[in-house]
């Protein structure tokens, strides 16, 4: 008597790598969504934080911190608004906000003294061995350990010069979002991921129109910059949507920021306070996948 074959025969076999192959498929593109879904929600938890970190500033200081971009009374044009977020909730040097900064990128004061922030840590007035600007300061309003901030230098490295491509300060901070794709190579030779870095706009509530209550000129370089870095990483130059100067930067204040809701005129979200924008999965600001305080 002839015995029964149980192996599989090619069809079958072929079957079944074919479903295992479907399978996979169907999964690989399930768990990226999960992954993506996982970082939004990351995304939103670190603005709650910002925000509450922002009430406190506020508190302490009577105002949300400013965010404009080389306009006066700050001539700056090597600080934007992400930078000055930063150093609000963190300081200046990460160490702690100074209640008489002046907003400068390098840390001193109006005249370019060491009376605010004191880089060199050489005013010691009292003489008690304690450099008088670690004293003065307030904060942080934010964790640091567990706050995405990098320089910078880091963020923004031309892979061929070593140099940072755009007029921003390259030793100054900016916080970073949740969607942590880029790899980042520190000075001390770590590498670690960072996302794209936080924009920040402060309401001008002086003012009565659209374009007046938001600049979007607050954190364009910094956009600009950041095209230029992943151009020279990619050899592709991104198109941030955020950057259409088309009739004064139409996308953006009638689109992007307008508070759809409100029929009287065109005016944003959040007119009396302050947005904040992250780029999202694709790193690109002004798409459909930005995480936002407003509008999501």
């Amino acid at each position: 008597m002839k015995r029964k074959r149980t192996a599989f025969t090619m069809i079958e076999l072929l079957i079944v790598l074919g479903i295992l192959a479907l399978l996979v498929g169907l999964l690989v593109p399930a768990v990226s969504a999960v992954r993506t879904i996982a970082k939004e929600t990351k995304q939103k938890a670190q603005f709650a934080t910002i925000e509450l970190a922002l009430a406190g500033f506020k508190n302490d200081h009577g105002d949300y911190p400013p965010s404009s971009w080389a306009v006066p009374p700050n001539l700056d044009a090597t600080y934007c608004g992400a930078q000055k977020l930063t150093e609000a909730l963190l300081g200046w040097d990460l160490l702690g906000f100074h209640p008489d900064s002046a907003w400068r990128s390098d840390g001193l004061d109006t005249l370019g003294g060491a009376a605010t922030y004191d880089p060199a840590k050489s005013r010691d007035l009292n003489g008690d061995g304690v450099p008088d600007t670690m004293t003065e300061r307030k904060g942080p309003y934010l964790e640091l350990a567990t706050t995405s901030a990098f320089k910078l230098r880091d963020l923004f490295r031309n892979n061929v010069t070593g140099t940072v491509t755009g007029p921003l300060a390259p030793e100054t901070y900016v916080l970073c979002d949740a969607f942590t794709d880029k790899k980042v190579r520190l000075p001390n030779g770590k590498i670690v991921k960072a996302g794209a870095p936080i924009l920040y706009y402060r309401a001008n509530t002086s003012q009565q129109i659209i374009r007046g209550r938001y600049n979007f000129q607050d954190n364009e370089v910094l956009i600009m910059m950041k095209e230029a870095a992943v151009a020279n990483t990619s050899g592709v130059s991104p198109m941030n949507p955020l950057l259409d100067n088309t009739n004064n930067y139409q996308y953006f204040y009638e689109e992007y920021i307008r508070d759809s809701k409100i029929e009287a005129r065109v005016w944003p979200y959040r007119p009396d306070s302050y947005i904040l924008i992250s780029a999202g999965a694709d790193g690109l600001y002004g798409t459909s996948d930005d995480i936002r305080n407003f509008g999501n």
